[in-house]
């Protein structure tokens, strides 16, 4: 008896080696569940699969229900996404937010906007110059956090919800609480000194479109601080720190952006 089909459009996560030619793709679906299909044969070069199911690329797939694994049966490009492989700037940027995608979205639970909101990031760090990437990344992270229930407080106090916005050089910020923390309740959360400026990006990339940032990009610096802070709350409330992350802090591809 044929195995029923369905036809999804998702974005490609994750590639795994399965037997000799064969590949596993953990997949953004639209509706924002995570998927995982086995894609015969994707690893031989006449493949068709090939190029279509390259990582960070959007596309239609025509699956059949496995007993374990889902099949791919056809796939069509939508979105290649070809300088997120072809720029080690770029690739670097998209990883962790592939990696944290991998970790917050699950199967069987909808989360639309998540794939709309990961879709329009990833084409922007597509579109983004090299200098521009860092700010888009950051963008990407904080912006899914907030999408899964993981929003940082970025201008009220998470203990008292006062306004947490003065002016100053640092400001306290509470991880584990997941936010910015007002003078009058640092003795009530844990908190360590962050540059307000720092917060200050975390709220104009959370707030904004990615044309406004492609428009009025963060330099690397403010970039990698506001990276910090999703790193922050990614061990906090996720567990562990993308290794894709760590790799991006070390890479030296930024010039002295830390």
């Amino acid at each position: 008896m044929a195995q029923p089909t369905y036809s999804v459009r998702g974005i490609v996560l994750r590639k795994t080696k399965l037997a000799e030619t064969d590949l596993i793709v953990t997949l953004l679906a639209d509706d924002g569940t995570q998927r995982r299909a086995v894609a015969k044969g994707a690893r031989k070069p006449s493949s068709t699969f090939a190029s279509r199911l390259e990582l960070y690329a959007e596309a239609d797939l025509l699956c059949s229900v496995g007993r374990s694994l889902d099949v791919v049966k056809e796939a069509r490009l939508v979105r290649p996404n070809v300088r997120l492989r072809s720029s080690v700037e770029l690739a670097s940027c998209a990883a962790p937010a592939a990696e944290l995608l991998c970790k917050v979205s699950q199967p069987g639970l909808e989360q639309p906007r998540l794939f709309e909101a990961t879709a329009a990031g990833l084409a922007a760090l597509d579109a983004a110059a090299p200098a521009q990437a860092p700010g888009v990344a950051a963008a990407l992270l904080i912006k899914t956090l907030g999408l899964v229930g993981l929003r940082p407080s970025l201008s009220q106090c998470v203990v008292c919800g006062g306004d947490a916005t003065a002016v100053a050089p640092q400001v306290p910020f509470s991880f584990s609480e997941g936010g910015v923390v007002c003078a009058g309740c640092r003795g009530q959360a844990e908190s360590v000194p962050v540059p307000a400026a720092a917060v200050g990006w975390a709220r104009f990339l959370m707030g904004s479109t990615y044309a406004a940032i492609l428009e009025a990009p963060a330099d690397p610096g403010s970039a990698f601080a506001v990276l910090r802070l999703a790193q922050g709350l990614i061990r906090a409330h996720v567990g562990g720190s993308p290794k894709s992350l760590d790799f991006l802090f070390t890479c030296g591809l930024f010039g002295d952006a830390e």
